[in-house]
């Protein structure tokens, strides 16, 4: 092999201290068994030929000497296509702990030549690190003597969220007297798998994820419900019973769709809602991009596209001129397909433009919801510079929105969904419950539970991150069957019940020094406080110090 020392030097070349990620290597440990090579997914590290010098050290004789050995050792690219992500596979496989990856403690200039061949770069993680202003929210409103402290181990308690329309109690008594239609409503749990598309995500990922979703229904009790995102679903899926624990959503490239309008006359049941995709907050005002390295024969065909071709969606629904138009188009017509038993919501970015799109929603009838996705949004792939300099955080838009509906008198009447970094630092329940009591009828989280049930690597330091291009070392993220044959979906489904199982432990944990059992928090601003004065103001919150 060519040792890297052959290598020209160019504008662009690096060293070893100039990247993110250093491999450590002990070769005294090290058996060549070539493991750690053959599972790396960037292809970061390589076997190659090494001499070394050995020099005698006999002090009785006064002529000293070298002699030299050649053997075959493991170095490190240093070239931006096959550097380090910091995955860690390679110390996974390794069975004599001879190899890991550590985190650059030097200047790291990687950060100049990301934008290689006149493109910038773009990633498929979120940012990861730091404490946000959710995470800053606590609970001070603590039932003592007077209130009904409830104990969160042995009372019952009604955590379940509802999605759809809530007419006011007169109106519904009055339409169901007379026989009027009503909009459909769904009682679900308030976290809801967020929308991850069979196409961004492996078949065994997605399988864990609708596997874990059916055992928490069906044998747990808590109705968890999971969104599709753009592609549309297995056909199998949408004639089978599970079907009622799905999002279906249709975004702008309306992939999918055919085999989900073929299927309708087939369906034991109908889905839990239909979501319209028109923003997402990675990335607002921009379309999706489902690359080549991911359109396998399976997503070809369910897409109905050529197999190996990337998969663009437009920026907007290129059918709709406005978001009025949208509610008197869109929204009727796929509740006409449901024959209007179904709830139909649009997604929309974080922007200051959300309140003006809710005041549209409220006054039509057929719109059941609004997902608002905040700044923090995951995405499996988006430019650096949306990701960060794009967007609107999602605490401040969903309480901007949920005060404008308590001055028009409809709070609840249109429930608020919020979406956008719930769960980041782990602490989700804690994030979820802060957005809840900030108007928010209920959350979706995804990389929380990629994190959780699969074991996500993608940090803010620039760990791994390769969700965009399909070499996800976990098999997460890829279609490519050597890869995503590493993930058990029945282990996956294990860990989405665990994680819903603390999930619902600690949202009662929660709820019973408020009093509350029977109802959520929604909108109950007066038991939540921050130490940041501004943030008070800003989503008129109590201050504390």
């Amino acid at each position: 092999m060519v040792s890297i020392r052959s290598i020209p030097s160019t504008p662009s070349s690096l060293t070893y201290c100039d990247l993110p990620w250093i491999i450590q290597h002990r070769e005294d440990r090290c058996t060549l068994c070539g493991q750690c090579t053959s599972v790396c997914p960037t292809q970061a590290i390589y076997l190659t030929y090494r001499r070394q010098r050995m020099p005698n050290l006999d002090i009785l004789k006064k002529k000293r000497g070298s002699t030299y050995r050649t053997f075959v050792g493991i170095r490190q690219h240093t070239n931006m296509a096959n550097r380090c992500v910091g995955c860690g596979m390679c110390s996974m496989v390794c069975p004599n702990e001879a190899i890991t990856p550590v985190p650059n403690p030097n200047d790291i200039r990687t950060r100049f030549h990301n934008n290689q061949k006149g493109q910038p770069l773009k990633r498929g993680g979120r940012k990861n690190s730091g404490a946000t202003i959710l995470d800053n929210i606590i609970f001070n409103r603590i039932s003592m003597l007077t209130d009904p402290a409830l104990d969160a181990g042995r009372h019952e308690f009604f955590e379940n969220t509802i999605l759809g329309r809530i007419l006011p109690p007169e109106e519904y008594l009055k339409r169901k007297a007379s026989g009027e239609w009503i909009p459909p409503t769904r009682e679900i749990f308030p976290f809801i798998i967020g929308s991850m598309s069979f196409g961004a995500l492996s078949p065994n990922m997605w399988l864990g994820l609708l596997q874990g979703a059916a055992y928490l229904n069906e044998v747990v009790g808590i109705p968890v419900v999971m969104a599709t995102g753009e592609g549309g679903c297995p056909p199998w899926v949408l004639k089978s019973p599970f079907l009622k624990y799905i999002i279906l959503q249709i975004a702008s490239g309306y992939f999918g769709w055919d085999e989900i309008v073929r299927a309708i006359p087939d369906m034991q049941c109908d889905p839990a809602a239909i979501e319209i995709k028109y923003g997402q907050g990675a990335k607002p005002g921009d379309g999706g991009l489902l690359m080549w390295f991911k359109v396998s024969k399976l997503i070809s065909k369910l897409r109905g596209v050529p197999e190996g071709i990337d998969l663009p969606s437009p920026p907007v629904h290129q059918t709709l001129y406005s978001i009025e138009e949208s509610v008197m188009k869109m929204i009727q017509t796929l509740s006409m397909a449901w024959n209007f038993k179904v709830p139909v919501y649009p997604k929309i970015s974080g922007s200051t433009s959300a309140k003006s799109v809710l005041n549209n929603l409220v006054r039509n009838p057929y719109a059941s919801a609004l997902l608002i996705d905040g700044v923090d949004g995951g995405t499996g792939a988006a430019y650096n510079v949306s990701l960060d300099t794009m967007g609107h955080p999602i605490a401040s838009n969903v309480r901007e929105c949920y005060l404008d509906l308590c001055a028009q008198g409809r709070q609840n009447e249109i429930p608020l969904f919020a979406a956008g970094g719930v769960g980041k630092n782990g602490n989700v329940a804690q994030n979820g419950m802060a957005l809840i009591m900030l108007g928010a009828s209920g959350v979706h989280m995804g990389k929380y539970i990629m994190q959780a049930a699969a074991g996500c690597l993608g940090s803010e330091k620039n760990r791994c991150n390769l969700c965009n291009i399909g070499l996800c070392p976990k098999g997460i993220t890829s279609q490519n069957p050597k890869l995503y044959r590493r993930l058990d979906p029945d282990q996956v489904a294990q860990r989405v019940v665990d994680a819903f199982l603390a999930i619902n432990t600690e949202v009662k944990k929660i709820m019973a020094p408020l009093g509350r059992s029977q109802s959520l928090p929604i909108g109950m601003s007066d038991a939540i406080g921050i130490n940041d004065k501004a943030a008070a103001e800003r989503l008129k919150i109590r201050y504390i110090c």
